[in-house]
């Protein structure tokens, strides 16, 4: 297994890896989430299954509250179970045709993520790709907008210095490292460096 690792500026970091996303001992994990806070399928489910039924309880309380999550919003719940120590929900659009405000949800799903933890004081957070599963959106196209939502959070974050994406699939990693490329292209940011890791 291999892990490859982006440096940017000031020493902030992403990471690309092939996992698992509930066995990350990041501050804090983001859950691809259903807008009812109801635990899913695919890493949804997962991440409630790993975490224990402290997390779905604080999630019911939170729709009792305020209802259900929008797509694009974040909130946050304590790990449960997990080695993290924060859940944080955050709800993902459903691909149609990428003509009905897709991209943006999405953005706004990495942001509202980073923005939250950064605002926890948080260090260091993992995310799936969201809403490439069951809701459809084409890898490139998510890690895409995925990749750049991120480096642009992250030249404003307080607190937050690294970023994991934690993959299910080995072509989904490489998409996602593909897109980091293009956009160090796209930057001309010559002075990020790549860097691959051999794991365990």
């Amino acid at each position: 297994m291999k892990k490859v690792r982006l440096t940017l500026d000031e020493g902030a970091q992403i990471s690309f890896e092939q996992g698992d996303i509930t066995m990350q001992t990041t501050d804090a994990i983001v859950n691809a989430a259903n807008s009812s806070l109801t635990a899913g399928g695919g890493v949804d489910g997962a991440i409630h299954l790993a975490g224990g039924p402290a997390i779905l309880e604080e999630c019911r309380k939170i729709v009792a509250r305020s209802g259900h999550l929008p797509p694009g919003e974040a909130i946050q719940t304590s790990g449960g179970e997990l080695h993290a120590a924060f859940v944080i929900h955050t709800v993902g659009p459903v691909w149609e045709d990428g003509l009905h405000g897709e991209s943006g949800i999405l953005a706004n799903a990495y942001r509202n993520s980073l923005r939250l933890a950064d605002r926890l004081n948080l260090r260091s957070i993992a995310f799936p790709a969201i809403s490439t599963g069951v809701y459809g959106y084409p890898v490139d196209a998510a890690a895409t907008v995925a990749v750049r939502t991120v480096i642009d959070e992250l030249s404003q974050a307080r607190s937050i210095r690294e970023v994991h994406f934690v993959l299910f699939s080995p072509e989904t990693l490489a998409e996602f490292i593909q897109a980091a490329k293009n956009e160090q292209r796209r930057r001309n940011a010559t002075h990020w460096s790549f860097a691959t890791i051999e794991t365990n």
